[in-house]
């Protein structure tokens, strides 16, 4: 798959220096969220433990979402995230350290879209919040349909994952991450319709799975939320 001009195969492959990096940070959070937060994981069975696939994750509440659905599975997971976070100095660096991208939130970034392509038809498992940024509360509020869209373009499963808890720990404006359970909760895998003449994804078939995708997002949440208790 051809890459824009102003990306390069690197975009795509990780080197070896950032896989490393990866399973470092991922260790600190993941023994941070276990003992802190007293992190718990439903479903892992769940994640494809070898090829392409989305993580979708539901209810995205707080900041630390980001870290936590690294527990869902020890593969390196790379991230499309909103461009603002990779503006930011240190952290910007460190996302991209880690295997992340940036995506412009509130317009079609196309070339973000063509990478993420590239990604997933490179063998490598991609997260996407499809709620696209915080809110608060316990509804999954309407998705973008970019999650659904790539999964069709790409023929890729989607696995839906409830947090539950991370706003109770962490909310927005909060200072201090507080000593309150936080849990994952994943789904069956999504699989978009097969399109065997290798055509277009059609918008009804995108319209279709986003519907399915947040329905599976709620039941998901509640099933979080509830084992935490709230």
């Amino acid at each position: 798959m051809p890459l824009p001009a102003d990306l390069v195969e690197t975009d795509v492959e990780v080197s070896a220096t950032s896989r490393r990096f990866y399973r470092a940070v991922r260790s600190i959070f993941i023994a941070f969220y276990r003992t802190w937060l007293r992190m718990s994981v439903e479903g892992q069975e769940n994640v494809p433990p070898t090829g392409a696939f989305i993580l979708a994750p539901g209810g995205h509440r707080s900041i630390l979402d980001t870290g936590v659905i690294a527990g869902t599975t020890k593969r390196m997971l790379r991230y499309m995230g909103a461009e603002s976070y990779f503006a930011v100095p240190v952290l910007g660096w460190c996302l991209r350290s880690v295997g992340g991208f940036p995506v412009e939130r509130d317009a079609t970034d196309r070339s973000a879209l063509r990478l993420a392509e590239a990604v997933l038809a490179s063998g490598q498992p991609l997260v996407i919040f499809p709620e696209s940024t915080r809110y608060s509360g316990p509804v999954v509020q309407p998705l973008k349909e970019g999650a659904a869209f790539l999964a069709c373009r790409s023929g890729v499963p989607i696995v839906p994952v409830g947090i539950g808890g991370a706003e109770r720990a962490w909310p927005k404006g909060a200072w201090l991450i507080r000593p309150t359970r936080v849990a994952l909760v994943i789904g069956e895998p999504i699989m978009p319709p097969s399109r065997p003449d290798g055509g277009r994804a059609k918008r009804s078939e995108v319209r279709r799975l986003t519907n399915e995708l947040h329905a599976a997002l709620q039941t998901l949440f509640d099933r979080a939320e509830v084992a935490v208790g709230n």
